[in-house]
């Protein structure tokens, strides 16, 4: 690779592996661009933990104003013997090199910082994000966005306020759900659009050598910055490089059309599974046309047979019948139909199982108690019919399902109230899910369709969570 464009994918590099440094800056106060640095704390986030940090106090080479002083605890005494800015000045290059720069009002901090390489005569350009506006576009009609009151509405816990590396560690919290908030990810395709130039692609091994083998969703870019596919895989990296190793259709378009990969980890497959399906319906991405419709095709009905049995039966999907659950193929629905039967003590022969004019095969070896050929009474046969249906109805439930996070100390919850999904998080502290307020505040709204039911009654039955709350 040649040095314009090794530069140009190093470049590429820190984009879709999400470097970001999130400061905060403590002043001098007093008159515009007259202020000098007091303090800087900076974290350097690779979208998932923070990597690297600098915090220093800083001798701004001027007095203090007192209300700064009373407000921050910084006096003039505290910054004799720290160093000054040009001191500091090289480890900041260093630690933001490929970096965007996050901070909340970030205009001013950014600013400040710009004044104080100036007057080294060096020219300090990055890129800015600011968590103010990305909170009033992501969360909106909260009551304020001041830092403080923000991250106390979103029960995120907060040290050393109006100290630097207070600020900014909140900062970094905040942040961290504001990117799991975009949903239609305005922000990297902001990047892809800006940074990156047209005529030059980095090659497939690249790409997958920079993906992480965890769980998450891959959103596959084309040089555009334009969404071609949204996928969910256990192993991020092992599935991105099937798409570019395949030979089918699809694969062959894929590998064309490619230009980058973002990732975003969930830690949880459950969540993998509905953002997936939520944001291929929302991007529409071109070669994920299959799942923009709904991929659950058959589903498990139930109606009274001649008998007054309750019979369970797979059926081709019918929105004009209320559905117990969903499935994408008919042989997955027979085969959950199967275990249902065995685990409630059901009929195969009632369930359209098991063909015959006598008594069923479970009758035989003494695992159906006759109701087949109604030994059994219609009254106690449906009594464990209705026992199943009630512990996998959705109507009315209320429940937050706890999993796995993203890091070892953090979990998930999916909040579904009155039979209605709302949304998800991730969070490290029990009382942002014991809250229901802190709760509804830091839950990411999704949409509740039939799809998404199926997703997580799917999941329910087949994998183990670390727990369900009933409310």
């Amino acid at each position: 690779m040649d040095p314009d464009k090794r530069k140009l994918f190093t470049n590429y590099q820190s984009l879709f592996t999400n470097l970001y440094c999130i400061l905060d800056i403590e002043t001098t106060g007093g008159q515009f661009n007259e202020e000098g640095i007091t303090e800087i704390a900076i974290y350097k986030f690779d979208g998932h933990e923070v990597v690297d940090q600098f915090i220093s106090l800083v001798n701004p080479e001027k007095p203090i104003q007192p209300f700064v002083v009373k407000l921050t605890g910084i006096n003039n005494a505290m910054l004799r013997s720290a160093p000054k800015f040009y001191e500091v000045a090289k480890r900041i290059i260093e630690i933001t090199e490929g970096c965007v720069i996050v901070a909340h009002n970030a205009s001013f901090d950014y600013r400040i910082l710009k004044t104080e390489f100036r007057r080294l005569g060096y020219d300090f350009k990055k890129q800015t994000l600011c968590t103010v506006e990305l909170a009033k576009k992501l969360i909106p009609e909260q009551e304020s966005y001041s830092l403080g009151k923000l991250v106390r509405a979103l029960g995120i816990p907060m040290a050393d306020r109006h100290r630097a590396s207070g600020d900014a560690m909140a900062t970094v919290k905040l942040f961290k759900m504001l990117m799991v908030k975009d949903v239609e990810k305005e922000i990297v395709k902001s990047f892809i659009k800006t940074e990156i130039k047209s005529g030059i692609s980095p090659k497939l091994l690249d790409i997958v050598e920079n993906l992480p083998s965890k769980t998450g969703i891959y959103y596959i870019h084309n040089e555009k910055g334009d969404l071609i596919y949204i996928g969910k895989s256990k192993n991020i990296k092992k599935r991105v490089n099937q798409h570019f190793t395949g030979t089918s259709s699809k694969s062959k378009k894929i590998q064309r059309d490619v230009f980058a990969v973002t990732v975003e980890e969930t830690g949880s497959e459950l969540i993998a599974l509905l953002k997936e399906s939520e944001e291929i319906k929302i991007n529409k991405p071109i070669y994920n046309r299959a799942q923009r419709k709904s991929i659950f095709q058959y589903a498990l009905y139930m109606h009274k047979n001649e008998e007054g049995y309750l019979a369970l039966s797979v059926e081709k999907a019918d929105g004009r019948k209320k559905e117990i659950t969903s499935f994408t193929t008919l042989q997955e629905g027979r085969n959950a139909l199967f275990k249902i039967t065995e685990k409630h003590n059901l009929c195969q022969k009632i369930n359209g199982l098991y063909i015959t004019k006598n008594d069923c095969f479970q009758h035989k070896i003494k695992e159906c108690n006759g109701a087949c050929i109604c030994e059994e009474t219609p009254e106690s046969y449906n009594e464990r019919v209705t026992e199943f249906i009630e512990e996998n109805a959705f109507e009315n439930n209320n429940m937050i399902i706890i999993d796995r996070g993203r890091t070892f100390d953090e979990r998930s919850a999916v909040l579904i109230e009155n039979g209605v999904y709302k949304g998800y998080c991730f969070y490290e502290l029990n009382y942002q899910i014991t809250n229901i307020d802190i709760l509804k505040n830091i839950i990411i709204p999704m949409q509740h369709n039939r799809d998404i039911k199926t997703i997580i009654q799917s999941y329910l039955r087949k994998n183990k969570v670390y727990k369900v709350i009933k409310f």
